[in-house]
């Protein structure tokens, strides 16, 4: 007799946000009374602005914010992302090719979606963020991964897509900044991947929630901008939480070709119906705002990032890239295996990150959580307090 009480091997086959067991399992020890320095979470550590703060409670008062809306999102919303794309990239969209989603997850999960079928493969370059791959699999295709270092910078080129690619290859996610590496393509990478993938017929998924956090003299590009001919197979995904500090708020957008953004809106008119509109007036007032305080907080990214970088670099057996965007380093820690480290000799960096969990109480991710292993995503979205003491923890275990 079948047990139709079994659980779906969709469901089975998607494994948990290793990010964000890391940061609940580091907030139960710190429940217990244990002091717990935590670099793994993935959320800028300043309040929302108070200006988006007081609009959200100004539309929670408002009667008409009580009832349903529009599955797509605000139409003010729409309209104003739509300026927004074409302030901060130069990407000149229609309000009707935007999706309002509950968060950048849902945009990448609806995304696939509405692209993806079963047979169809997705180029994935690694390290990548823990959510992409799973949401290729909801969609019944399958992520085929495409291995980077930090010899090249963990950036692919042409000839490493060539080597992957098949007759099933539909779609490439690419990223820059990225998460996890904090790795930035510059204009000539961008425009030989976008090529390559305008040759073959491939659509690309494009993730730009870090587009205002990049450092230096290193500039955002975004793709379909830089290669106008490849606006008709290209997705954008974004979102509000980490410029404007409002992961909690949950409200991300998908920007793609109509077809894509109708499919989509049919998708999530099921899936959820509208997204909060209380949240969606605060991602409203958030980016027809000012980004004065985004501005801050970059200023403040980028002298955590030099910190954190150097005392990592001082750690023996550790190097480290320095990241061009986002808020993570991305050290390469296979230096420390087979070395006796507090009570135990680790030959993963999944079994560093436990060591410094159990041992020091410093919370990390490790590599891999991202398809890297050997490597460590550490979050410099902390206080300098908490980063030094941190990474100092780390030092005094490692060196004895």
């Amino acid at each position: 007799m079948t047990d139709r009480g079994s659980i779906s091997r969709r469901a089975l086959a998607v494994e948990p946000s290793t990010t964000l067991a890391i940061t609940n399992q580091a907030n139960k020890l710190r429940a217990s009374g244990r002091s717990i320095i935590g670099f793994g979470a993935g959320e800028p550590d300043f309040p929302t602005p108070s200006h988006i703060v007081d609009a959200a409670i100004a539309a929670a008062r408002d009667p008409s914010s009580h009832r349903y809306s529009p599955a797509a999102g605000l139409p003010a919303l729409r309209d104003a992302v739509a300026m927004k794309t074409l302030r901060d990239s130069g990407y000149e969209v229609d309000a009707s090719q935007v999706i309002v989603t509950n968060g950048g997850k849902q945009a990448v999960y609806l995304a696939c979606q509405a692209l993806l079928d079963p047979g169809d493969e997705v180029l994935l370059p690694t390290p990548y963020w823990v959510t992409y791959p799973e949401a290729v699999t909801l969609a019944g295709a399958t992520a085929v991964r495409v291995p980077t270092t930090d010899a090249s910078n963990f950036t692919v080129d042409p000839d490493m897509l060539d080597a992957a690619v098949t007759d099933h290859t539909k779609m490439l996610i690419f990223v820059s900044p990225s998460n996890p590496t904090g790795a930035v393509y510059t204009e000539r990478q961008m425009r030989e991947v976008g090529e390559w993938a305008l040759e073959r017929g491939i659509w690309i998924l494009t993730d730009e929630i870090y587009e205002h956090l990049t450092y230096g003299e290193v500039p955002f590009h975004s793709l379909p901008t830089l290669m106008p001919d490849l606006a008709e197979r290209t997705v954008v995904v974004n979102g509000v939480a980490k410029t404007y500090a409002m992961t909690g708020w949950r409200v991300g957008w998908l920007i793609g070709p109509p077809p894509v953004a109708s499919a989509a809106n049919r998708i999530q008119s099921h899936l959820s119906s509208n997204v909060n509109n209380v949240a969606q007036a605060a991602a409203l007032e958030a980016v027809t705002g000012p980004l004065d305080a985004s501005y801050a907080m970059r200023e403040a990214f980028d002298r955590r990032r030099k910190l954190m970088v150097s005392m990592l670099r001082a750690i023996p057996g550790v190097s480290c890239l320095e990241p061009q965007g986002a808020f993570y380093a991305f050290p390469n820690v296979s230096g420390l295996f087979g070395r006796t480290i507090g009570g135990g000799t680790p030959t993963t960096s999944m079994e560093i990150a436990s060591i410094l969990l159990d041992e020091v109480g410093v919370a990390i991710v490790p590599g891999e959580a991202f398809g890297a292993p050997g490597y460590a995503r550490l979050s410099f979205a902390l206080s300098d307090e908490e980063l030094v003491e941190g990474l100092e923890r780390i030092t005094r275990l490692v060196t004895g």
